[in-house]
């Protein structure tokens, strides 16, 4: 089922939210790859909408992340005794935790609703909950780990981080629609745990300039379905580019308005069934993404619209309802550091 591919976002989310602007720094404090609400924070780097990017949670401080992907998927067949994919809201609510300036652990819970046509099969639940650590580094006359606090000249180095997770199965690998049968595409929930690692770079150009790049990975296990069919989902590949302009600042108010332009490259290998490639998975597509971010007090709110501008899928005419065949998607995010 094209579908199918859809179910990645179990764990795609988090791996974009493990670096994306994680928060907002204390009045005071200033670190790195944050625009935080200090003088040197408000001019600091900025940070992609989607894409992770390379900050670190201060020492001892929480995030607290709510983040909602709305899909909207083209449709193919207009005959509604065919319903197909309609749209698909991806909830994520997470928390973060600074546990050293260089090393920060966070936690994250899905929630998925897949809504089909009238006449056709929805679904909704939690989904599988994942794990992350992140390890934050920098570049300057030699490579060290992220200090504790950081001046304005420092954040201008080249920032990276390095990062990986898990999903643990706590989601239902095996929901089955009114005809009793299971399509993995539907379910909330991998049936063995995924992997994912990432690397991030990230640089002032300028005083309003900031460039950021990420690269990433996710595996995925073959789990075996009640239905004794056994599923591999294809590996994922991304590498997202992203260039953040610092449009707006006001010191006294704490308040800052980033606008953010994201090219994100997907790649993902075509699953397996029983040991047999599958059909409509998989394949290659490119996705740009406008977005603004706008910084208050402790809180960052986001918001972008991404949309495929080109894709090399794997018998694209049958992977409806799948990555690469939205009309767009509506990315929501809100955050606060406490």
């Amino acid at each position: 089922m094209a579908d199918r591919i859809e179910k990645r976002r179990a764990i795609i989310g988090p791996v974009c939210l493990t670096c994306v602007l994680v928060g907002i720094s204390g009045v005071s404090m200033a670190h790195h790859g944050v625009a935080g609400l200090g003088a040197a924070g408000l001019r600091g780097p900025g940070a992609p909408i989607e894409a992770a990017t390379s900050a670190t949670l201060p020492v001892g401080e929480t995030l607290a992340y709510l983040k909602l992907d709305h899909a909207k998927y083209e449709t193919f067949d207009p005959d509604p005794a065919n319903p197909e994919s309609d749209y698909a809201n991806y909830w994520m609510a997470g928390l973060g935790y600074g546990l050293k300036s260089w090393f920060s652990a966070y936690v994250f819970l899905p929630y998925h609703s897949k809504v089909d046509e009238p006449g056709g099969f929805d679904t909704h639940g939690f989904a599988d909950i994942s794990l992350f650590g992140q390890l934050g580094f920098k570049y300057d006359d030699g490579w060290q780990l992220i200090p504790e606090n950081e001046s304005l000249d420092d954040l201008e180095d080249w920032h990276f981080t390095g990062f990986g997770g898990f999903t643990l199965p706590t989601g239902d690998p095996n929901i089955r629609d009114r005809n009793g049968d299971i399509d993995p595409g539907k379910s909330t929930g991998f049936g063995k745990p995924a992997w994912s690692l990432g690397l991030t770079a990230t640089k002032m150009l300028s005083p309003r300039w900031t460039f950021n790049q990420e690269l990433s990975t996710i595996g995925f296990q073959e789990y075996e379905y009640d239905d004794g069919n056994r599923t591999k989902f294809g590996q994922e590949i991304r590498a997202n580019s992203a260039l953040i302009y610092r449009a707006y600042t006001d010191l006294d108010r704490k308040l800052r308005v980033d606008l953010a332009i994201e090219a994100q490259y997907l790649y993902l290998g075509r699953d397996r069934t029983n040991g047999v490639d599958e059909r409509a998975t998989g394949g290659d597509m490119i996705y740009a993404m406008p977005g603004v971010r706008v910084y208050w007090n402790s809180i960052s709110v986001a918001v972008g619209v991404k949309t495929p501008v080109w894709t090399d899928l794997n018998e694209e005419d049958e992977q409806q309802g799948g990555e690469g065949t939205e009309d767009y998607r509506l990315i929501f995010a809100v955050s606060a550091l406490f």
